[in-house]
């Protein structure tokens, strides 16, 4: 179980869509859109977990035409988020947005995440511990996984608040929307390299 452990904690502090888009967010708009944003990425994330363990996941993108349509759409809203993010100007994430991101857009972020669905199919199909009940595995997966997942986007949230809060010089800021970007993009890649 302690592996299993480490591996949430590890798979979820890495940077990718949830957790760039949760820092985003808390620098551009603060705590309070920030946590209505992140309560949506947290019931997306578990609505992934619930179709990769369904099956329902794979059956999807078994059928050729929904996994590319699943992918465009990932690709398209996650290159726009990332392009947000690096030309926001001199202010870290989502500056030129007119509205904060609420709830909908973290569970949708969520449902086209690629990371999201790799995160979920490598922890609920490996890393066994307890080989007398896949339903109680399960479950007890699901509440380390949400324990561990509080207070690691809980922290991104902070770290983009207390960017805003520092009042970088436009360098320095420009340096940390295009790491941001950078990282979304290289999900991105990631995702469309996988389906070479």
């Amino acid at each position: 179980m302690l592996s299993f452990v480490a591996a949430v904690f590890l798979l979820l502090i890495t940077p990718g869509p949830g957790v760039l888009s949760i820092a985003g967010v808390g620098s551009g708009f603060g705590w309070r859109a920030g946590t209505g944003f992140m309560a949506g990425l947290c019931v997306g994330s578990n609505l992934v977990g619930v179709m990769v363990i369904s099956g329902l996941a794979a059956l999807m993108l078994s059928v050729p035409w929904l996994r590319v349509g699943l992918l465009t759409a990932s690709v398209l809203y996650l290159g726009w988020l990332a392009a947000k993010i690096a030309f926001s100007g001199s202010r870290v994430g989502f500056a030129s947005a007119e509205a904060a991101p609420g709830f909908v857009n973290g569970v949708t972020l969520q449902l086209i995440n690629p990371k999201a669905y790799v995160v979920n199919s490598a922890l609920f199909s490996g890393f066994p511990f307890w080989p007398g009940s896949l339903m109680a595995e399960t479950l007890v997966k699901f509440a380390i996984i949400n324990l561990l997942w509080l207070p690691i986007h809980m922290a991104w949230l902070w770290f983009g608040v207390a960017l805003r809060r520092l009042e970088l010089p436009g360098p320095a800021q420009r340096a940390i929307n295009l790491a941001m970007a950078g990282s979304m993009l290289a999900v991105v890649g990631l995702a469309l390299w996988s389906q070479r």
